[in-house]
């Protein structure tokens, strides 16, 4: 069990959760003291979830034995966590196996590869557990770059995203902060999933250090995904575009296909189909 990234990530989903949040049929304990932060109390987690507010505060101060699935159930629900959020939770507490390579990169399965070929006119391209672009079709080469000119370090999405914005399709200004507060999450959630994989911690560092709104993201312990989002995109030739981000995991695998669409009828929607 990771004590310490367990009691980070309960404490900061415990801060990001509001009184006016808590289900009308539930009771949060009085309490004589002004509420210093938004955030709930630790005494009303521990009530929600109906444990004692010891063994909650020892929970969050890494210092509690490993807990069993029905309290982190009950913690899961009394903090309100997604799907995602409490599979991350249970692989905090060593609840779920984590995989069992070390994150080498497996083959990309053969009907991926064939769905990529089979969309034709949609960008798309599938990445690997680190963000790595492993394989794509020519209408993801039209519109983001020409992987096959990068190198396999080059093909990371962040790497991509902060150093070739120059060469590529790139996003509106202002929201690079979207993409870097969800590269910290779909990172975090794999480095508890792939907990020996070298690389992966390499590449964390070194997108902490230079990106402030990646390392912030990092601190919050957000593991949520974002299956879809709008972009606004300024691309060299077809100009701006407004386009949806589509991503599909595969199951059975450490693998992802991103997708980029536009609302049909649209002029984004024609500039994607003369790519």
């Amino acid at each position: 069990m990771s004590s310490q990234e367990l009691a980070g990530f309960l404490r900061r989903r415990r801060e990001d959760l509001r009184p006016e949040d808590v289900p009308a049929e539930a009771t949060l304990p009085p309490s004589r003291r002004a509420r210093r932060t938004p955030g709930l109390r630790r005494e009303e987690v521990a009530a929600l979830a109906q444990v004692s507010v010891s063994y909650y505060e020892r929970l969050e101060q890494a210092r509690a034995p490993r807990p069993s699935p029905q309290v982190l159930s009950a913690l899961a629900t009394a903090l309100q966590l997604t799907e995602a959020e409490r599979d991350h939770l249970a692989r905090l507490a060593g609840q779920v196996l984590p995989a069992q390579n070390d994150g080498t990169p497996e083959h990309v399965p053969e009907d991926a590869q064939q769905l990529l070929g089979r969309l034709d006119g949609i960008p798309a391209y599938i990445v690997n557990h680190r963000q790595d672009v492993v394989a794509w079709n020519a209408a993801a080469a039209a519109l983001i770059t020409d992987f096959s000119r990068l190198t396999p370090d080059e093909r990371n999405l962040t790497r991509i995203s902060t150093r070739f914005r120059d060469t590529l399709c790139t996003g509106a200004p202002g929201s690079e902060s979207d993409f870097s507060q969800q590269a910290a999450a779909q990172l975090r959630a794999a480095s508890v999933r792939y907990p020996t994989d070298k690389v992966l911690a390499e590449l964390i560092n070194e997108f902490a250090t230079r990106d402030p709104v990646f390392a912030s993201s990092w601190s919050n312990h957000a593991v949520r995904p974002m299956p879809s989002m709008r972009k606004s995109l300024h691309h060299p030739t077809l100009g701006e575009l407004e386009i949806d981000r589509h991503t599909l995991s595969l199951p059975g695998s450490g693998f992802s296909l991103v997708m980029y669409t536009a609302e049909a009828g649209s002029p984004s929607a024609a500039a994607l189909k003369s790519l």
